[in-house]
């Protein structure tokens, strides 16, 4: 019988050597390109040791997802995912409050706080032609603003899905700067336009630019 798609997938046939924190960080990483995720969710019980479920705020995040990363070479292991069984807790309670408010409360307080973030693009646009321009496209890209746990496995599994990507080089004693090869300067440059501000965690939101020749 097929399950109806909802929010949530559930993935098993993961690598069940990857420590639970980094499982949930590189499943971030990679499931975050389909829309906004509200939870993910790793146990590593015996019963659940290679499984997790990746909550999406929209179903279709979680039917791309499910479409597009269906046998993906995880940590060396084919990811197997279907939806989950039931709406997870947490989706339910969003469902039961979204009914309740955003066409009342949500517009005007958007609007507020637009006004003053146009502003603010504006003067960041001025900066980032220069800071740009400085740099001619190519094949490497240079990456700022990665959070502390990123490691090379975690970046090669966002950029591997480029196509030309060669390889991911790491700074000795730098988390939060790394090189990105890919075998011309259109391939880079897709690749930069794709991810340019990804957020890789919530809080850190990845700058890339092209590296110094």
């Amino acid at each position: 019988m097929d399950i109806r798609p909802n929010n949530t997938i559930y993935i098993n046939n993961l690598n069940e050597k990857i420590k639970k924190e980094e499982l949930k960080k590189s499943l971030y990483a990679i499931f975050s390109q389909f829309g906004q995720i509200v939870d993910i969710v790793a146990l590593k019980t015996l019963k659940m040791r290679g499984q997790a479920f990746v909550i999406f705020k929209e179903i279709q995040s979680s039917t791309n997802a499910l479409r597009s990363m269906q046998g993906f070479p995880f940590y060396d292991k084919p990811m197997r995912i279907q939806y989950a069984k039931t709406d997870s807790d947490l989706i339910a309670k969003l469902k039961g409050t979204f009914q309740e408010r955003p066409k009342k409360v949500k517009p005007p307080q958007a609007r507020d706080d637009e006004m003053p973030r146009k502003k603010k693009k504006g003067k960041d646009a001025s900066k980032a032609p220069g800071s740009n321009a400085e740099q001619p496209p190519n094949q490497i890209l240079f990456l700022t603003n990665l959070p502390d746990e990123t490691s090379e496995m975690m970046l090669s599994m966002l950029f591997n899905q480029f196509p030309g990507f060669k390889e991911v080089r790491l700074v000795p004693n730098r988390h939060d700067i790394a090189f990105v090869e890919f075998e011309n300067e259109l391939q880079s440059a897709s690749a930069k336009d794709a991810l340019q501000s990804f957020r890789i965690t919530p809080t850190h939101a990845m700058k890339i630019s092209f590296a110094k020749k």
